[in-house]
């Protein structure tokens, strides 16, 4: 059964480690992050964007793959479905589909409308039992084909909006989404402890956790951040392990063309990049 992110999240700020959310694309994904969760004793947040679930065919359809999988492989660790970067329309749709969680990413709007709907939207999931997540400032990097620079979030903005009654919050501290660029400066733990200081215990979210070196990313969870995103990491281990099967020629070997083969080789590698990761996010074993 899916679960609100917020029991899992409260327990990471306080043992000072992070929950991954990695992002899903389809079955194989969604397949390999829940057995690697249940292997490994981790709880876990699938996350959604908008595009992979028009992709996915529709929330109802995500909803039922990741429920029916979840009682199928007998996964008994937490898991939330979690809209990543939802638009108004979007986390109302997936509120209605049966995810468990959402973020409304009211970033692009004027403070005072981010604002009103997000009020909206915190009462409708404390109605439900649902956690959500908001954000300020501008993560960087490309989501869906909204690109952005990496902008450093305003922490008396992160305030007004934790005050809300969110259940984590995403600050922008210099991270981008995708690939970092040659030039990138890392992430800016002075605007990060500004925000700490103005949101008290709200369990903080990192976006955009490929390519933050590790250094960062356990000082990050030392100073409060309880929620790490992933999704570009998998996206590049599965092509490159795809990549290699058909360069060896084996989906020309007897049956290798079977998808069932052919996907194997990135399943896999899956499972080891959700595997690295939760072992650096300090996941392991906390379910």
């Amino acid at each position: 059964m899916l679960v609100s992110a917020k029991d899992m999240l409260n327990k990471a700020r306080d043992g000072k480690y992070a929950v991954g959310q990695f992002n899903i694309n389809n079955l194989e994904w969604t397949k390999a992050i829940l057995l690697t969760a249940e292997e490994l004793k981790s709880p876990v947040i699938l996350g959604v964007s908008e595009g992979a679930g028009k992709y996915m065919c529709g929330y109802k359809t995500v909803v039922g793959m990741v429920n029916g999988m979840i009682e199928e492989l007998n996964i008994t660790v937490p898991v939330a479905l979690h809209l990543d970067h939802g638009s108004y329309e979007g986390a109302k749709a997936c509120i209605e589909a049966g995810f468990s969680s959402v973020m409304f990413d009211g970033s692009h709007y004027p403070i005072e409308e981010n604002v009103a709907k997000t009020t909206e939207l915190v009462k409708t999931c404390n109605e439900l039992g649902l956690s959500i997540e908001a954000e300020v400032g501008s993560i960087g990097g490309e989501e869906d084909g909204v690109i952005g620079a990496g902008e450093c979030a305003d922490p008396d903005e992160c305030k007004a909006i934790a005050d809300l009654g969110v259940t984590m919050l995403a600050a922008g501290i210099g991270n981008i989404h995708g690939k970092y660029p040659e030039n990138w400066t890392g992430l800016s733990f002075e605007t990060l402890a500004a925000v700490k200081e103005k949101v008290g215990d709200m369990p903080l979210v990192l976006h955009g956790g490929t390519g933050i070196p590790e250094d960062m990313i356990k000082k990050a969870i030392s100073l409060g951040v309880a929620k790490i995103n992933v999704n570009t990491e998998c996206q590049l281990s599965f092509a490159d392990a795809t990549r290699k099967y058909i360069e060896a020629g084996k989906d020309l070997q007897g049956k290798g063309f079977d998808p069932r083969k052919l996907l194997a080789p990135g399943f896999e590698a899956i499972k080891a990049t959700v595997k690295e990761k939760m072992e650096l996010f300090g996941s392991i074993g906390k379910a």
